[in-house]
């Protein structure tokens, strides 16, 4: 375990803090709830406990005078116990509603709201009494008897200094009228329970960054474990190699579709080979419909030959449009005089070849246009 643990030296991943939480693995701190739960009280019964402790005394009162006639017929009394008992729930509701949205509000300060079934799901691991033994005896088991002790010692400490000080003024309650005496009484819980939730609140300021520090070191990861992961989200490299091979062979298909569509093929003559197209009325610029080296280019010429589209060979303009416009992209400014001269040699050629000229000259094209690259 040793071992395992130094292993684990990096952070977790996001995929790997999600996880934790579907399975009901969040920081928790049991001293920050607690602390909240005694301050909310604290804080009800200092704003609501003059009007609670009134409700309650005259349901005091009206408990203990009772007709006779309620008092020994068992139903009635019964009845009467039971409608008390709903009065007192009834003025105790405020006090008991805020502790409870206390209890559930606080644990979402810290891991927030998480519901998940996983956490519910049986693990029979749990009834290993040997794992429980090894569990208790472990070092974690140890510190968290020490943390406990030390709870117990601050907390039987404040109680104590709580009871110190309030002890004059509890002493001073019996010599109070009775009203008077119990909006006295709840001031009193009230300033024991603030001094509690003071000393609570020291410790969850403590134990808060120490939780957060012990969910991330279980939840740590090694190196391989990363790795495992990344290939899991993104594939392995074996299969994101096949996903770009088809993805290169569908480009290709797409592209050697478009070779009959084209106006004419510059080639390298063999090296390359460049298929544009141009439509005036829809494009501003001639297109690349489709280029390749070596296979392809002669792929690319077949298809040319195949379909009556015009071969011309212009080595500084087929390397510079291969190098410079990807497929489906306009050629660059730089290249449009060289295009052009391509394209009016095509017209030229078709027009002799209908009335019979002889066929003219094939273009001159600039070399320096070899030296564009992007």
């Amino acid at each position: 375990m040793a071992e395992n643990d130094q292993d684990r030296t990096e952070q977790p991943t996001g995929k790997r803090l999600e996880e934790a939480r579907k399975e009901g693995r969040v920081p928790r701190s049991r001293d920050l709830s607690s602390a909240a739960v005694l301050l909310v009280a604290g804080a009800g019964l200092r704003l609501l406990g003059a009007g609670v402790g009134s409700a309650l005394m005259g349901l005091m009162s009206t408990g203990l005078s009772l007709p006779a006639a309620a008092a020994f017929g068992p139903r009635r009394a019964l009845a009467s116990a039971s409608e008390e008992a709903l009065h007192a729930l009834v003025a105790c509701a405020p006090i008991l509603g805020l502790t409870v949205v206390a209890a559930f509000v606080a644990p979402l300060a810290l891991g927030g709201w998480n519901f998940t079934f996983q956490s519910l799901a049986a693990d029979f691991t749990r009834l290993d009494p040997f794992a429980g033994f090894a569990r208790v005896f472990s070092p974690r088991g140890a510190v968290e008897l020490g943390k406990a002790f030390a709870k117990f010692l601050v907390v039987a400490g404040t109680a104590v200094l709580a009871l110190h000080i309030e002890a004059a003024r509890m002493l001073a309650l019996g010599r109070e009228p009775l009203g008077p005496a119990v909006v006295a009484a709840a001031r009193v819980i009230s300033d024991a329970l603030m001094i509690m939730a003071a000393a609570l609140g020291l410790l969850a300021a403590i134990d808060v960054p120490w939780q957060l520090w012990q969910h991330h070191r279980q939840l740590r990861m090694t190196r391989e474990e990363i790795r495992d992961e990344l290939k899991q989200s993104e594939g392995s490299p074996e299969t994101k190699g096949r996903v770009r091979r088809a993805q290169r062979d569908l480009v290709r298909r797409r592209m050697l579709h478009e070779v009959p569509k084209a106006n004419v093929v510059v080639t390298n003559p063999t090296h390359f080979a460049v298929a544009l197209r141009y439509d005036e009325d829809r494009m501003r610029a001639p297109r690349v419909v489709a280029k390749g080296a070596d296979l392809i280019a002669a792929r690319i010429r077949e298809l040319a030959t195949e379909h009556s589209v015009p071969v011309v060979e212009a080595p500084p303009l087929a390397r510079a449009l291969y190098h410079n416009v990807e497929i489906g992209g306009e050629i660059p400014a730089a290249l449009y005089v060289a295009v052009a001269q391509v394209l009016t040699y095509i017209y030229r050629l078709k027009a002799a070849y209908s009335s019979g000229a002889l066929p003219p000259q094939p273009p001159v094209i600039d070399p320096s246009i070899d030296t564009l690259r992007r």
